[in-house]
Parts: C-alpha cells; structure tokens; sequence
C-alpha cells in the first residue's frame, strides 16, 4: 500500500470497481478499500452445500453485441472473461397469478414480446404496442442509457411526472394485462403511488433487449473488474473498514480514510461508493450544509427483501431457463409491499442458478419477497458478518424458520413437488443485507424514486466537500446498468462527460473494426 494515491474508492460494489478502472485507465493512482472479506457488494456469491448462490444478481439485460450494457463492459475490458447463459427468448420472465394456470411471458426482442403477448391478448393489439413504443421512447431521454451525447436526464423534468401505474392502467381495462405488464415490477419494488415510468422503463427494456444469467453466479463480473484494474496499476485491500475521514478545515477537503484495522490511507480525491447517509456519519455531518444533511439522511429507501436459498435433490428438479414473478392477487400488483401478517408473501421473484456443464437439473432456487425492515425491531442492535460472526438467537432462528415455511408453500402451489426436491433450505433476512452490503435498513434499491417528489432523491455525484464524490445505486438507478452509468457519471465529472463517452465508443468501433 502507497503513502498516497490519487483517488482511494471506498467500497467495491460494482459503481466503486467500474470508477476505479475507468480513472486507472486515465493514468490516476486508485486504491479500492473494501470492509468484507469478499469484493463486489451486491455482486457478491455465497457458497452452501457446494452449492453457489448469488446475493443480489440474478440475471442482467442489455448484454448481446451493440447493446448498452455490452458497449460499457467492452470499454472496461471484461466481456470476453464473462461467462453467460442466455435466457428464454420466448419467455424470459414468467407472470403468473394464483388460480390461474396460465404463464404469461416476456419474450426477448421488441417484436417477439410484442407477438406473444399479442398471443394470450389478442383484443389488446394497440394496447400492448404502445407499450412497448412509450419504454422505447422513455428510455431514449436518458443519453447515457443509450450511449449518446446530450443533456443530462434530470434537466428534463417531464419524464419524472409520469406515474408507472397510471400510465399502464390507461392502455387496458384489462385488469390481467395490467398485471402482466407491470409483472416484473419487483426489479425495482414499484409502488403504485409513486413509482415513476421511467423507473419501469429503464429496468424493463434492457431484459426484453437481451437478458443473460452469469453461470456460476455473478461473482465473475468483480474477479474480471479487479483483473483490468490492476493491469492499469490499480490497487484493492478487503478487511478494510473505513468509519472515518480525515479532513482539513483549511482547504475543506478531505485528507484521508481511516479503517477499523488502524491504516490510515491519503489521497487528492475520494469516491464513496457506500451509502451516503453513511458517508455523511463517517466523513461528519458537520462538515455539509444542515439543510443537505438533513435532505440527504430524509431520503427513504427502498423496502428490504427475505430471501428462500434452497439447495436441491440431485436430479429432482429441471432447471427453468427463466424466472417466475408470482403474485396472489392480480389486482394488488402494485401493493405487495403493503402486506399483512395474514397476507405476506402477496408475491415472490423465483429464480435459479446455473453451473457449467449442467445437465437438465438445477441444483439451486433463490426466491425473493418484500420485508419491511420493521420486523427486524427484536434483532436490530445485533450485527453480524462474515469477518464478526454474532448469533442473533434463537428467537430470530425460529422467525428465519417460519418465513421460510410460509414461502415454500406459496412457492408449492406453483410448483407442487418442490419439497420433494429440497435438500437444504437457507435464509436471509434486511439485516443481512444491512450487515453485508451496509445498505440503510437492508434496503433492496438504494432509495425510493417518487413521482410526487422527483427531486427529493436525487443525489448528484459531486458535493459541496471538493474532493469528496459519489457513485453507485443510490445516485441514478439500481442494477448493474444503472450502477455502471452512475460509475459513468461520477468519473465523467473528473475527467470530462464527452470525452469519456467517446473513449467508450472507441473501445467499440476498434472492435467493430477489428
């Protein structure tokens, strides 16, 4: 480890890794600090039974040739190290409503979803065509999305002020494609009063562009990530914790990040990469303006997950090259996070892992639910990681247990002889992706985005602390796309917007070239 680095990135989450290639690439000496014992934040993978399961990635869009997430992974360099399964064309994602026994499905390609919906709603033509025209439309409002010059996307307030829910309830009465449409909305935990369609759009068009799963989990994406940053000289230190900044009130810059292990590491600039209500405790709310503290620690996520890991039976159960979105009730697509005691899951996400080689059997199920951090309350002072293992007690144990009973059998009526193929089940809970990725409440998303308040959480890379920036899920959108453009949108802020998209799009006309 040097005295002094030019930038130190504190996190290495996917926004964190992608800004320290980007500024390696540039010629700036970066060091990567991480507090876990495994790199990558939400691309993280855990192992039970000898079994791989992913923590937060599940399955990515916009990945063929000439697409946007393709043309971002082909500047870093990690594209030909990635190893990806491509899922269903015809039916990558799966809506179903229980008492019905039909699938309803989101194909690959505008055309093909289009033509298979059109399928099932065959009085919906115009409906489900101007669906699809108004994602597109959205979706090229935003430059970085589509890899283009432009203005950034929060100078255009408009496309904030349309609510998700109202714009698909006003194509059909159809209360089924309604709920078809709006299926997957657990990509971003839409809520029907506030979720913009922007947020819908952006999440949903780059899976019916392509959507890929990463065999042996998403992993893979930091190991290539931190391959090309220290080919460009970069450095990263795991089982480094920082809880502190130093900072200089001369200059009113920052000095240094301080870590629970003691090292105290200089540099010219630091990139949070954690959460900013975290970075503001650790850096010292005193040091920004009360009301931007008090605005930025005001900002709501995102509501939390519980998770079902099950290991299966060898040769039990075939492996589903899709994902289920399951919900009870048709009509409350949009309220699965308002769930009762009685009620809960109102829904699940369900989807599988694959491994290299496999033969038509999966070995593993991951199924999400919505949790409200608030069922944490018995458990909330007690933390627990990997580096500072801590029991929670038997209490929470038993919770674990009988959260976990309950969505096994909703996940049973789906799937009616999934206990017979279960061989281990696992759990996780907000506090667990508190603990581990240190989101605030466990939060799935980073914060909440409201149609009613579109400003409210925007926060912009650059604060008032000169040397002092943000990147990752809190800043624009979740998701690996949406976290590779914030990284876009914080470096470009350091070494100039145009100049940086057009280093990415040479990284692709070489290869078109070549």
């Amino acid at each position: 480890m040097k005295a002094h680095y030019d930038v130190v990135v504190v996190g290495s989450g996917l926004g964190g890794l992608v800004s320290a290639i980007i500024l390696a690439k540039e010629g700036y000496s970066v060091c990567v600090l991480e507090k876990n014992q495994q790199f990558g934040g939400n691309l993280q993978t855990f192992a039970r039974d000898k079994t791989i399961f992913d923590t937060g990635v599940h399955y990515i869009g916009g990945l063929s040739k000439g697409q946007n997430l393709y043309q971002y992974f082909k500047y870093l360099g990690i594209l030909d190290g990635l190893k990806l399964k491509k899922l269903d064309e015809n039916g990558f994602d799966i809506i179903t409503f229980e008492g019905d026994d039909t699938e309803y499905k989101h194909a690959q390609g505008y055309e093909n979803f289009e033509q298979i919906l059109i399928e099932k709603f065959p009085d919906e033509v115009q409906a489900i065509k101007a669906y699809c025209a108004k994602l597109r439309e959205i979706c090229s409002k935003f430059p970085l999305y589509s890899l283009k010059k432009g203005k950034p996307y929060y100078d255009d307030t408009e496309v904030f002020q349309l609510p998700a829910k109202t714009y698909i309830d006003s194509l059909t009465k159809n209360e089924k494609l309604r709920g078809v449409l709006a299926g997957s909305n657990y990509l971003y935990a839409g809520d029907g009063e506030r979720t913009p369609f922007y947020v819908h759009a952006l999440s949903v068009n780059s899976y019916i562009e392509s959507a890929y799963r990463c065999i042996n989990g998403g992993s893979q994406i930091t190991k290539q990530l931190i391959k090309r940053l220290k080919e460009h000289g970069g450095e990263t230190y795991k089982r480094h914790e920082v809880i502190k900044f130093g900072f200089d009130e001369e200059s009113k810059k920052l000095t240094s990040a301080i870590c629970t292990n003691g090292k105290e590491i200089s540099a010219d600039m630091f990139i949070s990469n954690i959460e900013p209500k975290l970075t503001l405790k650790y850096v010292g709310e005193d040091k920004f303006k009360k009301a931007y503290a008090n605005r930025v620690n005001q900002i709501e996520s995102t509501i939390a997950a519980f998770s079902l890991y099950l290991v299966l039976k060898p040769n039990t159960f075939k492996y589903q090259n899709k994902n289920y979105y399951h919900f009870k009730y048709p009509d409350r697509i949009w309220d699965a996070q308002d769930y009762t005691q009685e009620s809960w899951p109102e829904g699940y996400m369900m989807s599988m892992g694959i491994k290299k080689d496999m033969d038509k059997y999966g070995d593993n199920i991951t199924v999400m639910t919505y949790m409200r951090y608030e069922e944490m309350t018995p458990w909330i002072d007690t933390f627990n990681t990997a580096a500072n293992k801590n029991d929670r007690g038997q209490t929470y144990e038993d919770f674990k247990a009988e959260k976990a009973e309950k969505l096994i059998n909703e996940l049973e009526k789906k799937f009616p002889n999934i206990r017979d193929c279960i061989q281990e089940v696992y759990t996780s809970t907000p506090l667990s992706y508190r603990d581990y990725i240190a989101s605030n409440n466990g939060s799935m998303y980073g914060y909440v985005k409201d149609v009613n308040r579109p400003m409210q959480s925007f926060i912009s890379p650059k604060t008032k602390i000169p040397n002092l920036m943000f990147t990752g899920q809190s800043l624009n959108m979740h998701g690996i796309l949406g976290v590779t453009i914030s990284a876009i949108i914080t470096c470009s802020e350091i070494v100039g917007k145009d100049y940086l998209l057009d280093k990415i799009l040479e990284a692709n006309t070489q290869e078109k070239v070549m």
